[in-house]
This record gives C-alpha cells, sequence and structure tokens, in this order.
C-alpha cells in the first residue's frame, strides 16, 4: 500500500517536474499533534509516530524521526522501501542535507507552504536558490491522491471561565498589545493554536488530546480578529466575543487578509510557527519583527491561580491514577488484563473525577519489551497480555477545567530481577535529585538535566530524549519555553530561563530494547526560595502524587539522602490521597508509601 502511495505521489511530482517533495509532520499552525486531516505524513509512510519527516525524491524515499521512535519506525517501515535516517546518530544526514545533496542543479523542490514554517521555507528557498532551483509550495499534492481524506474538523467551543484560567481575556490583550509596542510593532500574526487558546481564553477539540481550535488571529492596536470555521461559533460564544471587541473571519481569509497589510505595517511574528505561505505572503516593504510570541511566555508562567488549580487536578488525577494502581497490582493474575483493557480501566477512574474534560494525550500501557519504545501505543493486532511477572510502564494524563497532568509510572507485576531493580531504583534516584534542585535564578533546563542523567550516565546507560517539558494548563501537555535536556535541540525550543510558576516534567527513564522500559514522571512547579547576597534561588514543588512502585526499589542502592527524599514523598502522597480512598485502598497505599 505505502509503495503505492509513493508511486501515485511521483506520478504528480513529475506532471510538475518537481525533483523532491517533503511532507511535514505539521498542520497549518505548526502544532506537535494533528487532526486526522493533517496526518499526510503517516499516509505516505505507514509511520504512526507523533513526530518525523518524511523526503521523497523519483527514486528515493527517506523518514527522519528522533531516538523516541527508533525502534518503532523500524518495525513500521519494514517493507515500504522507505528508509529510516535516525536523528542525531553519528553520520546521519540532516533533512536539509539530503535535500541539498539530491536536488539537482536548476531542479524543482516542492511542499505544501502552509505546514512548513516560515523559518524553515526561508532556508529551504535558500538552498534552493544555491541550485538556481525554483520551488513549488502552492499545492499539497498529498491531497491529490489521498482518496478519502478527513474533513477538516470543527469541534465545539468552551469558555475557560476566569475563576481557572485566572485572568481576562481583555488584561491578557492589553498586556499582549503592550509587548507588541516595546517590539515597535501595530500588527501581530498569531498562529499558534495553543496560544490563541490561551489568550481568547477559549478551548475546543479540533485536536485529540489538545483542547484548541484551528484558528488564527491578528491583533493591532485596536483590532483583533479571530479567523476561523465560523459555524462552531454559538450564541455564548459570540456575544463572549463581542464582548471583548474580537470580530471573526472565515479560517482561510487568514492569506488574503495579509497579502493587504499595508507596505508601511511592522508585523510581529514568529517564523517558526507561523507558515511559510503566510510569510511571503506579505508585501516585501512590510518591517517583519521575527521574534517569539509574547504569549509563549505569559502562558508558560502560570499565575497564581492556575498554580492552585492545577494542584487541585494533580489530587483528582493522583486519586484516579493510585486506584488504578491499587487494582492493578491486587488483581493481576487472577482476573485477564492485557495493556488496553488496563488502560481502558484507568481511563474510567479518570472520568469519574469531577471536571474531567479529556486524556491529555493518547496513554502509552507497555508491557515488557513494548516499553523500550518510548511512545508505543498498543493496538488490537500489539496488545499484549499482562501476566505476574515484570514491568508495565503506564503514560498518562487529563485535563480537568482546573489543569492538565502528566505521570508515568512503572510498576512491577509479579517478581523481577536484580538488574530491573537496579535500573529502576536508580531511574527513582534519578527523579528525586532533579525535584530537589536547588538552583541560583537564570537557570535553564540545561543547567539541572545532569541532576537526572549523572546516575544513570555513572551505569553507562542514557535516554534518547530530554529529560522534561513544560506543560500547558487545559493546553498541549508539552509546552516551551521551559523544559530539562543535556544539549540545546533547537526545533524543541525549551532552553528558556525557568521561572516562578512554569509547570515541567521530570521524567528520567531506560530503555532496553527487546527487554523492558523503566520511567519515572512527576510534575514540578517552579518557585522562588530564599534571596541573598549571592542572589535569588529557585526550587520546586513536587505536585504529583502517587506512589512509586517500592515492589522494584532496592534500598540498599539508595544513599541516606535519597531515602528520605522518597519516603518524604511518599508520606505526602499518603496524607494527600487517604482521604478519597476505600479502607481496602488505604490499607495497600500504607503499605506502597511505607518507610524505607
Amino acid at each position: 500500500m505505502i509503495q503505492e502511495r509513493l508511486e501515485a505521489l511521483r506520478r504528480q511530482m513529475q506532471k510538475r517536474k518537481i525533483d523532491i517533495y517533503v511532507v511535514p509532520t505539521s498542520d497549518f499552525h505548526e502544532s506537535e499533534y494533528v487532526g486526522e486531516h493533517f496526518k499526510t505524513r503517516r499516509f505516505i509512510t505507514g509511520f504512526t509516530g507523533s513526530a518525523g519527516t518524511a523526503v521523497i525524491t523519483l527514486t528515493e524515499a527517506g523518514l527522519w524521526t528522533d531516538g523516541r521512535y527508533f525502534v518503532q519506525a523500524e518495525k513500521q517501515l519494514a517493507g515500504s522501501t522507505v528508509t529510516l535516517y535516525r536523528m542525531g546518530e553519528e553520520g546521519v544526514p540532516k533533512v536539509d542535507e539530503f535535500i541539498a545533496e539530491k536536488l539537482p542543479e536548476g531542479g524543482c523542490l516542492g511542499f505544501d507552504g502552509r505546514v512548513v514554517n516560515g523559518a524553515w521555507g526561508g532556508r529551504l528557498n535558500r538552498l534552493a536558490s544555491e541550485k538556481h532551483a525554483s520551488l513549488h509550495v502552492d499545492e499539497d499534492l498529498i491531497d491529490l491522491i489521498w482518496e478519502d481524506r478527513p474533513a477538516l474538523p470543527k469541534e465545539p467551543l468552551f469558555l475557560l471561565e476566569e475563576i481557572y484560567s485566572g485572568k481576562s481575556t481583555a488584561d491578557k490583550i492589553a498586556d499582549v498589545r503592550e509587548a507588541m509596542k516595546k517590539e515597535g510593532a501595530n500588527v501581530h500574526i498569531l498562529t499558534s493554536l495553543y496560544d490563541i487558546a490561551w489568550l481568547l481564553n477559549i478551548r475546543g477539540g479540533d485536536i485529540d488530546y489538545v483542547p484548541v481550535v484551528l484558528s488564527y488571529l491578528v491583533l493591532t492596536e485596536r483590532e483583533c480578529i479571530w479567523f476561523l470555521q465560523e459555524e462552531v461559533v454559538d450564541g455564548k460564544i459570540r456575544a463572549y466575543l463581542d464582548e471583548n471587541d474580537i470580530t471573526t473571519k472565515p479560517y482561510q481569509g487568514i492569506y488574503e487578509h495579509v497579502a493587504g497589510l499595508p507596505a508601511d505595517a511592522a508585523v510581529l511574528l514568529d517564523k517558526n510557527t507561523v507558515n511559510y505561505r503566510i510569510v511571503s505572503s506579505l508585501r516585501p516593504e512590510i518591517k517583519v519583527i521575527d521574534r517569539p510570541n509574547p504569549t509563549e511566555w505569559m502562558k508558560a508562567v502560570k499565575n497564581p491561580i492556575e498554580v492552585d488549580n492545577t494542584r487541585k487536578a494533580h489530587v483528582k488525577d493522583g486519586v484516579a491514577f493510585t486506584k488504578f494502581m491499587y487494582w492493578l497490582k491486587t488483581n493481576i493474575g487472577k482476573i485477564p488484563m492485557t495493556e488496553i483493557s488496563a488502560s481502558d480501566y484507568l481511563e474510567e477512574k479518570r472520568r469519574e473525577q469531577e471536571h474531567f474534560i479529556e486524556l491529555s494525550f493518547d496513554t502509552i500501557c507497555a508491557y515488557g519489551p513494548n516499553a523500550a519504545m518510548m511512545h508505543y501505543a498498543a493496538t488490537p493486532e500489539t496488545d499484549t497480555e499482562l501476566k505476574p511477572e515484570g514491568f508495565l510502564l503506564v503514560d498518562s494524563g487529563g485535563h480537568y477545567l482546573e489543569g492538565t497532568t502528566d505521570i508515568t509510572r512503572t510498576m512491577a507485576l509479579g517478581p523481577v530481577t536484580d538488574e530491573m531493580k537496579l535500573h529502576f531504583t536508580t531511574v527513582c534516584r534519578s527523579n528525586l535529585n532533579l525535584a530537589h534542585a536547588k538552583f541560583l535564578y537564570g537557570c535553564t533546563g540545561l543547567n539541572l538535566d545532569i541532576l537526572a542523567r549523572g546516575p544513570l550516565w555513572e551505569l553507562g546507560l542514557d535516554y534518547k530524549c530530554g529529560t522534561g517539558h513544560g506543560v500547558g494548563y487545559v493546553l498541549n501537555v508539552h509546552e516551551g519555553p521551559n523544559g530539562f535536556r543535556w544539549r540545546v535541540v533547537q526545533e524543541r525550543h525549551d532552553n528558556g530561563v525557568l521561572e516562578e510558576g512554569m509547570i515541567t516534567t521530570d521524567e528520567p527513564g531506560v530503555y532496553l530494547e527487546g527487554k523492558y522500559g523503566i520511567r519515572t514522571e512527576n510534575e514540578l512547579v517552579c518557585r522562588k526560595a530564599e534571596k541573598n547576597e549571592y542572589g535569588q534561588f529557585m526550587e520546586f514543588e513536587n505536585i504529583t502524587y502517587a506512589p512509586i512502585d517500592l515492589d522494584a526499589i532496592e534500598p540498599a542502592l539508595m544513599s541516606g539522602r535519597e531515602k528520605k527524599m522518597l519516603n518524604d514523598y511518599h508520606k505526602m502522597v499518603y496524607e494527600t490521597l487517604s482521604p478519597y480512598m476505600t479502607a481496602e485502598e488505604n490499607e495497600w497505599l500504607k503499605v506502597y508509601t511505607r518507610e524505607i
């Protein structure tokens, strides 16, 4: 099937004399996860992971993806004639390097200009110019061969009231206008779905697990214009928009609008998120101020109401997960269980919680070797029976009106080896070390990552991903500009200074292909500690509440300080969750939060 689709695409390329066609994982807004309509890279390669870029020539096809997906991609690309290029590995060319090598002199490079961001599109344009080649960017060739392509989503909208958001839309818009003035801009083009949802205090459902609305926004000193599929705006939303002086226009009208901006405009936009077609539609005389969206930092630094609400969301989520863990540990080997049935049970527990909206991502419930694939998702074909032995890794989360959660626990379902206990305990130590960091203001995740990675590096182990990511508020579960990783990855854009109110995950792991995977993940709120002659010190508050499985901990491998950190954490978990548990669950919880 994939080979047939590639041949169909190549026929369209030949008609247009296109030598290379690029298919990224993106929608028109540079979203991390995309709706079914936009899964063109999956369609043309068969690879289902959430990150990757396909490059198709008339004779070759390649897929570039990162370390989270190497195992999965290798399996899914088998027999497809698509070559896997492991990003970041020694000797593997980058996408642009491959294109530069393969694009013939005077040839033609093609891509849909709406799904390539302005920064990358500009680089590809320069690359093509060096080869005296042309660009073909006004057509979506995949659309011509995808006969049963899903339509654009048009899900209902809902307001996120100020008791949850902590700040009115009017105040947020005023703050952005103030930021525009500081940048010398009189027009701001905003295309990030997360930023628009945050700014307007409106959520939707146009991407699975991400409550956003397909839309663009243009802000000036006097106007706020929201481009969306207007049929989703009901009376309540319309009244709210009118109250905030927000006008609406059709979704596709953004291109005509930006093309009509006056030549003397000064436009603030982020070329890393605004698509190439919008950027290239602007008059050449216009001054473009290419900066990160002001809203990126504004939404990353949670206000006190958002932080307090997020704690409440985590209590609910901790109750749901811990009830699941109790069920799992007490019933394994007694009743039939599979990865999917266990995942479904956990979702049921979340749906029982007040103000639950939806899952915050597709649950990863991976048993045994499946957990070595960091972003494994069970399917009916791969659904594995759970047995009373080995590890089960569950990475999951939920959206509540009070906030967004992301938690991973690895649980021993029965006997585990000494090696497994060594790795599990080391991951636990790594998690605790980072959670208890104390640091001077101005540090980024680059400065602190070694605290988590160090114990694993001492064993000669590593994990091919960051240690943590920012978390949105009833938005995308992966949010910049904060994160933890040991080296700069430009496209991740997660090396921001850690500010009070930022929420970041702490999730070191061990992944041994063909054997098992281990990850322990909590969320941390950054807050101020003391200030003295050395400067402002910062620290973290752990806001995830669920046991770390003591059945897989080897206390002899931990220092006295590390044991105390784990014991203090478990004491907090018990005190926080016990009021919501049954008597039987509490007896179990006492055992799994006991001092070691």
